[in-house]
């Protein structure tokens, strides 16, 4: 038996204008200081008045929002005893703002108890709404939560399927504004979450769909997107690309790209979305040796390959890769910055917190622990992996 959980998702040009058909007295939105300086609070704000609600702001989120953060986040929650809890931003401020959620209405609860497999109970104090201002994560229609113990320098992979949004707002104005980088950076994002959600072992004929037709998108209209950011039908498209592509994963599961991402973006803070897709082409080649099929399939849909096999999986490695170089993103550790020593010194760490995520369950071919180390290795140098 599979479950298939999804948000009400109104989307395109004038979505946001669905804040206006709210019901309630009080609202907190939950995000970060660059957005407030943007001006993209104050027009979620301007519908919350429309609609008679009062509108509180939680900016304090930074990346790789802190357990401390959301604590912040609750206290502020059970001073305001919102309505609405808004998430609006990447991933970040939509993360954050679901772990908020959960401990407003559990305050019994500590923030790694947050799990699959308990009853939360919610929607009795309030009801949650994602709003992407990043085509990449996803997070506006998963119920999955990520969270960084600073103390021990690790994510921690939270979250329940009580806790998706209520509603996702996906309206491609609200992205209009990101600079190529991070269009790139989260774009690539998406496309990780497309590829390892229609190839990861959890896929299902109902997730299939959605992660293929996301990685299409990605393939034709990111380029565009990073090259002229006032292209609105390549924002749009991109702004749907990554929401189907989170329906996608979200609904199957991510994999070994991401298992390896989380550690890597730990312990040296390289963005999410940069840190999973340098690893996305290695693992795919790992992977291919002795479970080429999925990838294979991938592949001719994408018009990357019809050979088959291992082959056509590598083809499809191969035209991630140049994705990435047409986009601008490094296509090895090594290009990050990171230096070697620096590297190595954190090995041990990284392979051993990478075994222990999540997303390590479904990859198609699991590694050992010197494979691991390999992989690593591969992917700081850059080299084709050949075992």
């Amino acid at each position: 038996m599979w479950y298939f959980v999804s948000p009400r998702i109104v989307f395109g040009e004038g979505a946001l204008d669905t804040l206006d058909e709210l019901e309630g007295s009080r609202a907190l939105i939950v995000t970060d200081a660059t957005l407030v300086q943007l001006g993209l609070v104050d027009r979620v704000k301007a519908h919350l008045d429309s609609a008679g609600i009062k509108a509180h702001t939680f900016d304090q989120v930074e990346p790789d929002p802190s357990v401390q953060t959301v604590q912040k986040g609750v206290k502020l929650a059970q001073e305001v005893e919102p309505d609405w809890i808004i998430g609006l931003g990447g991933g970040s401020p939509m993360d954050a703002a679901k772990a908020i959620w959960v401990l407003y209405e559990r305050p019994d609860l500590q923030v790694a108890e947050i799990n699959p497999f308990i009853r939360l109970g919610l929607r009795q104090k309030a009801h949650l709404i994602t709003i992407p201002t990043t085509s990449g994560t996803g997070a506006e229609v998963t119920w999955a939560i990520v969270l960084t113990d600073t103390d021990e320098q690790r994510k921690m992979g939270l979250g329940n399927r009580e806790n998706v949004a209520d509603i996702a707002i996906v309206d491609p104005q609200m992205a209009a504004g990101m600079p190529p980088q991070l269009t790139a950076d989260t774009g690539l994002d998406a496309l990780t979450h497309a590829v390892e959600g229609y190839t990861c072992t959890w896929h299902t004929d109902l997730t299939d769909g959605l992660c293929a037709c996301a990685a299409r998108l990605i393939f034709e209209y990111l380029p565009r997107a990073v090259t002229d950011g006032s292209d609105i039908e390549a924002r749009e498209r991109m702004h749907n690309a990554a929401t189907s592509a989170g329906l996608g994963f979200g609904n199957a599961m991510a994999s070994l790209a991401h298992a390896m991402g989380h550690v890597l973006g730990a312990v040296f803070h390289i963005p999410h979305g940069r840190a999973v897709t340098i690893f996305l082409p290695y693992t795919i080649e790992f992977a291919a040796h002795e479970a080429p099929e999925r990838f294979a399939e991938l592949a001719a849909l994408l018009g990357c390959s019809n050979e088959g096999g291992e082959k056509a999986a590598r083809a499809l490695a191969g035209r991630i890769r140049d994705l990435c170089r047409q986009v601008g993103n490094p296509l090895s550790i090594a290009e990050t910055g990171i230096e070697r020593e620096a590297y190595e010194a954190e090995l041990d760490k990284m392979i051993d917190d990478a075994f222990n995520d999540t997303q390590m369950v479904t990859t198609a071919r699991s590694p050992s622990y010197d494979e691991l180390r390999q992989l690593f290795g591969y992917a700081y140098d850059g080299r084709p992996v050949d075992f």
